[in-house]
């Protein structure tokens, strides 16, 4: 005698496998979704990295040049006497947002960008390419906080879409199926049970 033979499911058994069945496609079409809408966020977030990752390469170069020609100018002892002139540090805040459930770092800065008189050091005592370095360095800090943020955001996405890819292809090609099979042997051995009971009850009539 078969194994399958000696199995004796129930209507109940049946019914608990058909919502465990629409209840997994219904997840997996949400996850699909999901992932679908990460990949699309995703995307927009590509193109913001790839033009803020230029810019804050741009920017450091001119940062550099500008510092360079303060140090030829002005001497390395002015330049660093003038950076240790300044007490108001820029002040970061993290904060956090959520981008389809997946949660992202929002940065906020202040006091990064300052005018003459906040930076500290004597208007007299110093030329304009003092200025003009302080001015590039300042860009500079404001363009690495927006880089940090996008960047960080698009490691975030891309985790998550990795792990809704994995759980979209385990209901896909494994609990979805798996259920269905169990679903449709029930299926068959019920209908095979009802005519055993049907031939059973006609034999002992007769």
């Amino acid at each position: 005698m078969a194994i399958k033979d000696t199995i004796k499911p129930t209507r109940s058994e049946l019914i608990g496998l058909k919502k465990k069945v629409k209840l997994s496609e219904s997840g997996h079409k949400l996850l699909k979704m999901k992932r679908d809408g990460l990949i699309i966020e995703l995307f927009d977030i590509l193109d913001k990295a790839k033009n803020v990752r230029s810019e804050v390469e741009k920017d450091y170069e001119i940062a550099q040049q500008n510092l360079n020609i303060a140090k030829t100018i002005e001497g390395v002892v002015a330049v660093k006497s003038t950076a240790f002139a300044l007490k108001d540090a820029p002040v970061i805040t993290l904060e956090s947002k959520n981008v389809m459930g997946v949660v992202v770092p929002r940065i906020e800065s202040t006091s990064v960008k300052k005018n003459i008189i906040e930076r500290g050091y004597g208007i007299i005592g110093t030329s304009s390419c003092i200025d003009e370095a302080a001015d590039a360095y300042e860009n500079l800090v404001e363009k690495i906080i927006i880089a940090a943020e996008i960047e960080t955001t698009m490691k975030k996405l891309l985790d998550d879409i990795e792990k809704t890819k994995r759980r979209v292809n385990a209901l896909e090609f494994k609990v979805i199926p798996e259920l269905s099979e169990a679903m449709d042997f029930i299926m068959l051995r019920l209908e095979e049970m009802e005519r055993e009971e049907t031939f059973r009850l006609k034999k002992i009539k007769s």
